[in-house]
């Protein structure tokens, strides 16, 4: 047996080994929309909720937060085999079988033209919206009816895909999980409030029966993997940076001549600032800004 006393180790060995740790905020999700049937298709559903035409691409981009997935194997004891012993032997592997994505919602993306504009507010929300009334059989034209029943749909025709790509600032080291057999289950209520202006956001939970890694570090070129998030975060600071509305001047100005308690405009210095504190009127620091471009 080979020995476990401790040796020395380096400075060097040690930087080699620990100064290059895997970060949290490089990932991309990708969405594959259901296959939909041929009585009422996936597509009917979404030109009758105004999203036919939609960018997949700023759904993706959307997406603020998401979770790489666990597992762990289901076991059963067994004992006598060996006097005073129980063992556990694992007889299926099992999923968490649940992933929450949340979502920046944009109101008129920067990066789309005027024409396709309309599909793409709300998006994140009107697009899983459709997607759960598709799954449960709803149609325009009789969902409004008093007698009105829902008739949910055969699984096969509502599953859809996800992918969740996780890399680093080289863009040549990330891992790929690919889930199986996905649909949403729940959106998470969205509180607004006259109290301060914050990022809206919108949380959605899906559900998958497995995942598998298909893709490794350095296992494509680099060109295909370009890190796009930098240009949608630069579309947030021109929100934060765009001059008041008269309707919006009007209230803070009313809000200062009544003394209310009304906090002054901030300047932000940080991404997570913007979507935690950011108010309609703040601005971005000139570092944060160089940052994202603006």
């Amino acid at each position: 047996m080979a020995s476990t006393r401790p040796r020395p180790k380096s400075l060097d060995q040690i930087k080699s080994n620990l100064m290059k740790p895997a970060t949290t905020s490089h990932f991309d999700v990708f969405i594959v929309e259901p296959s939909g049937a041929n009585d009422y298709s996936w597509s009917q559903m979404k030109k009758d909720n105004g999203i036919d035409g939609f960018s997949q691409e700023l759904l993706h981009l959307s997406c603020s937060e998401a979770s790489l997935p666990g597992s762990s194997f289901l076991t059963h004891e067994i004992t006598n085999d060996f006097v005073g012993v129980t063992e556990k032997h694992a007889y299926r592997r099992g999923f968490d079988g649940t992933i929450d994505l949340t979502f920046y919602v944009m109101t008129s993306p920067s990066n789309v033209e005027s024409a396709q504009a309309a599909p793409n507010r709300y998006l994140p929300i009107r697009f899983f919206e459709a997607w759960m009334k598709y799954i449960a059989g709803e149609k325009k034209d009789e969902v409004e009816k008093e007698t009105y029943a829902y008739r949910m749909r055969y699984p096969k025709e509502y599953y859809g895909g996800l992918s969740v790509i996780k890399y680093e600032r080289d863009y040549d080291t990330f891992l790929s999980y690919k889930f199986k057999q996905v649909f949403p289950t729940a959106i998470s209520s969205i509180p607004v409030s006259y109290d301060r202006s914050e990022l809206l956001k919108c949380t959605v939970t899906l559900s998958y029966t497995r995942y598998f890694i298909v893709d490794v570090a350095g296992s494509g070129p680099k060109d295909e993997r370009k890190d796009t998030r930098p240009e949608f975060r630069s579309q947030i600071g021109d929100a934060f940076n765009q001059p008041l509305s008269p309707q919006e001047q009007a209230l803070q100005n009313a809000a200062f001549s009544q003394n209310q308690d009304f906090e002054a405009p901030r300047v932000l210095t940080s991404i997570d600032e913007i979507s935690r504190f950011g108010r309609v009127g703040d601005r971005v620091s000139e570092e944060l800004a160089a940052e994202l471009g603006t």
